[in-house]
C-alpha cells in the first residue's frame, strides 16, 4: 500500500497528536512521547498497533505525542493519519 507523510490531532490537553510516514524498516515502529507513558505507555502502543493492524497498515513509522488521550481519540487519530497517508476511505 502506498502511503505518505500525514498527521492527524493536536497537541491539546486531552488529545494525541499522530504522525504517519512510510518506512523503509520491516513492521512498525512507534515513538511514543507522553507525560503519562510510565503508566500508559503499553495501553497507548496497542491501541495504535491494533487500529494500524485493523487498517492494514503493516509498515510505517509513526510518532505520537499523547497529553492525555483516551483509547477512542487515540484509534480516531490514528484512522484519520492512515485515511489521509494513504487515501484509503475506511469509512465507505
Amino acid at each position: 500500500m502506498e502511503m505518505k507523510n500525514a498527521y492527524a490531532g493536536t497537541m491539546e490537553s486531552g488529545d494525541i497528536f499522530i504522525q504517519i510516514s512510510p518506512s523503509n524498516e520491516e513492521g512498525v515502529q512507534i515513538n511514543l512521547e507522553s507525560s503519562v507513558e510510565y503508566q500508559f505507555g503499553g495501553q497507548i502502543r496497542k491501541v495504535i498497533s491494533e487500529t494500524l493492524k485493523e487498517l492494514g497498515i503493516k509498515q510505517a513509522t509513526v510518532k505520537a505525542v499523547d497529553k492525555g488521550a483516551l483509547d477512542c481519540t487515540i484509534k480516531a487519530r490514528v484512522t484519520t493519519a492512515v485515511v489521509r497517508a494513504t487515501g484509503k476511505d475506511v469509512w465507505a
